[in-house]
């Protein structure tokens, strides 16, 4: 099974993201409970939706316009997430403790995955590790219990190994919240003055 077959069958799979090898699954109540339960992430943590382009982002969360589309369309495409208000509170069982908030990812996506991801809309990603385990960056490095239960896998080599910076943009003033791949500081200028 291909991993475009695999995530539409509502399984995990296993893919390169820009950063580090992630753990995804469509964006549904179930495929995110078995994601969760294959990765022993606790369902009160957060997980990002990712998206191949801002287009697939918008028409997955049509609520990020005005202040939230500004943001993306300043950092996005790159090696973020961001934290935005979700007014709506959609994909609930991805939003941990703070329905009203949503990660939201898109980025450089080596070849390998970014057709994938094209074929099947938004996902939801996490690192393909074990909690607390150290980030993958090579395929290899995934827990072996993760890769014999996911329903695909795609090996792109290897790759940057830190995860992605992650900010968060819905209160008045915006948090880093992990230092990552990308610089923090710069992020926050250049969204702040989308938003002037």
């Amino acid at each position: 099974m291909n991993a475009v077959e695999a995530l539409r069958a509502g399984l995990p799979a296993i893919l390169p993201a820009d950063t580090v090898y992630g753990l995804f699954a469509l964006p549904t109540e179930d495929a995110c409970a078995r994601l969760y339960a294959l990765k022993g992430r606790e369902p009160r943590k957060p997980s990002a939706l990712l998206a191949a382009d801002l287009d697939a982002l918008l028409a997955a969360v049509p609520e990020l316009r005005g202040r939230a589309e500004a943001i993306a369309r300043a950092l996005l495409p790159g090696a973020y997430t961001l934290i935005l208000a979700n007014p709506a509170g959609r994909f609930p069982w991805l939003a941990g403790e703070n329905p009203l908030a949503i990660g939201v990812r898109v980025p450089r996506l080596p070849a390998a995955s970014a057709s994938v991801v094209a074929a099947v809309g938004a996902l939801a990603s996490t690192s393909a590790n074990a909690p607390g385990g150290p980030d993958p960056r090579r395929l290899d490095d995934v827990p072996a219990a993760i890769r014999a239960a996911v329903g695909a896998e795609v090996d792109g080599g290897e790759l940057p190994g830190t995860p992605s910076t992650v900010l968060d943009f819905t209160g008045e003033t915006p948090r880093v919240l992990r230092e990552g791949a990308a610089p923090s500081a710069e992020a926050i200028a250049r969204a702040v003055a989308a938003l002037a």
